[in-house]
């Protein structure tokens, strides 16, 4: 495995590439699975994937953590080495030949990927956003299509991320665990029958959600991340003493505010016509848990138990969870006439932290394709296209 640079290219972009035993796992029934990101959640997917006996493709858009992969000759997933057939940082190596591409960059990062994607999408591939966070399909499709991309795939997205992990090191990964039930969703959703044939063999934890509305409407990341991140902010900020996110962060303050915002999504929700389950009865169902109250359900939940603060607030939990997260509930809440006291707040909290405005960088109904369409037209967009 070797660094080079490829001929001819106008920008001189850099990029790693690997063949370890891809003859071979180019055998195998389950489709060639290009996973784009190498990061926590990136890395872990593709170690699952290919350790099921998927040929997979990795993708980062910086050169160092491809680098490490390769390094080490592969992904260290536990206390297992596997080794993707290909990893790159040239998009085009790793679209080419791949039936499914798993998206597992921020989702504040989908805008951009989209529109380096569109030139190399060919027909018949399935785009899985996993997780779409809110939108995310919406989103994605709306970029491909500004990008002029013609090809005829399927794009979908995951309500959550299938697996909690995190990163041990450079090119190593620990699965925390697996989610028992993700719910997925393609746009239009006349698709997703075509996306489960596809994926179900590479990740059996997903099922069909009646639209892309209902994936959207039931991620939690936005729920959590920046209620715990917010509320601690001068714990954070002070960065003398680490603290375990999910318990020690986790106050009746915290659980109270928490349940404010999710009673605002379960709201939004029911006023698409989406029932969805509120966070507490979703963690059960997850996770497998019995807990009855909020933080007790967190503090059992072994996945969560490592998971540690971020230690300043230009964190993915604000960076990607409000302009992917709860911009785009608001933005639908307003055009259902939906009051939302609380994530307005949190909106505005975070874009003062990180002197920015999220409303206006993230998903808004322009960035959604859904500028100027009322609740039933957006419903028919998610169902028809």
């Amino acid at each position: 495995m070797a660094l080079v640079t490829p001929q001819g290219d106008s920008v001189q972009q850099e990029y790693a590439q690997s063949a370890l035993d891809d003859e071979a796992l180019k055998q195998h029934e389950l489709p060639v699975t290009a996973v784009l990101g190498a990061g926590h959640g990136g890395l872990a997917l593709a170690g699952y994937v290919a350790q099921a006996g998927a040929t997979v493709h990795l993708w980062n858009r910086t050169l160092a953590p491809i680098q490490a992969v390769i390094a080490l000759g592969g992904i260290r997933l536990d206390d297992t080495l596997v080794r993707p057939a290909r990893v790159s940082a040239s998009i085009a190596q790793v679209l080419d030949g791949a039936a499914v591409v798993v998206v597992a960059v921020p989702a504040n990062n989908h805008r951009e990927l989209a529109r380096s994607c569109a030139p190399y999408l060919t027909d018949g591939q399935v785009i899985l956003l996993a997780p779409g966070r809110t939108g995310g399909a919406l989103e994605f499709r709306r970029e491909l299509m500004q990008a002029g991309c013609t090809a005829d795939v399927i794009v979908g997205e995951t309500q959550t991320s299938p697996l909690a992990s995190r990163m041990t090191g450079p090119g190593m990964t620990k699965i925390l665990g697996v989610k028992s039930h993700v719910t997925v969703a393609a746009l239009p959703a006349s698709r997703t029958a075509e996306l489960l044939e596809r994926c179900l063999p590479l990740l059996p934890m997903l099922t069909p959600a009646a639209s892309v509305l209902e994936t959207s409407f039931g991620s939690m990341a936005a729920i959590m991340h920046p209620v715990i991140t917010l509320l601690n902010a001068s714990r954070i900020e002070d960065g003398m003493h680490s603290f375990r996110f999910y318990s020690e962060g986790i106050t009746p303050a915290v659980v109270k505010m928490m349940l404010a915002v999710d009673a605002e999504r379960v709201a939004i929700a029911a006023a698409y016509g989406i029932a969805t389950p509120g966070l507490e009865d979703w963690l059960r169902a997850a996770f497998g848990q019995e807990e009855q109250d909020l933080a007790r359900l967190l503090a059992a939940i072994p996945a969560y138990q490592e998971m540690p603060a971020p230690t300043g607030f230009r964190h993915r939990y604000l960076e990607e969870d409000v302009p992917a997260g709860l911009v785009p509930l608001a933005e639908l809440g307003a055009v259902a006439g939906i009051p939302c006291p609380a994530l307005d707040s949190l909106i505005s909290q975070a874009s003062v932290l990180n002197d920015c405005d999220y409303r206006a960088e993230g998903r808004n109904l322009a960035a959604l394709g859904l500028d100027g369409l009322n609740p039933a037209a957006i419903r028919r967009v998610a169902l028809q296209g």
